[in-house]
C-alpha cells in the first residue's frame, strides 16, 4: 500500500474556502485502478495559517504513479494553477509513503 499527503497552509480566515473547493471538486479518484480511499484532513492552527493534508490511499506505489500519468490526473489537475491569490502559503509540499507495517482494528 502507497499513501500520498500534500501539505497545505491555509491563510488564516479562509479555511472554508479552501475545504469547499477540495470537497466540491471532480478528483476523477474513483476511475483510477488502485486507488483505495481519499481524506482531506484539517491540522493544527498557526499564527498565520490552518496546516491541512489531502491524503490518498493507493493498492501500490506503482498505482499511484500511473494515476499521476492518467488522463484523470490530468482533467482531476487542469485547474490546479487557478487558486485563488491568497488562499495558501506557497505551493503545497508532497510527501509519499510505501506502507511498510500495519495494524487493524478487531472489530
Amino acid at each position: 500500500m502507497y499513501i500520498a499527503m500534500n501539505r497545505f497552509k491555509v491563510a488564516k480566515g479562509r479555511e472554508a474556502e479552501f475545504e469547499e473547493m477540495w470537497m466540491n471538486r471532480d478528483s476523477y479518484l474513483h476511475e483510477v485502478p488502485g486507488f483505495l480511499e481519499f481524506h482531506l484532513l484539517r491540522g493544527p492552527e498557526h499564527d498565520d495559517y490552518r496546516l491541512y493534508t489531502s491524503h490518498s490511499m493507493w493498492a501500490s506505489y506503482e498505482a499511484f504513479q500511473d494515476w499521476t500519468r492518467s488522463e484523470a490526473f490530468r482533467k482531476a489537475h487542469a485547474n490546479a494553477g487557478s487558486m485563488p491569490e491568497g488562499l495558501t502559503l506557497g505551493p503545497p509540499d508532497f510527501e509519499g509513503f510505501e506502507v511498510v507495517g500495519e495494524v487493524k482494528s478487531e472489530g
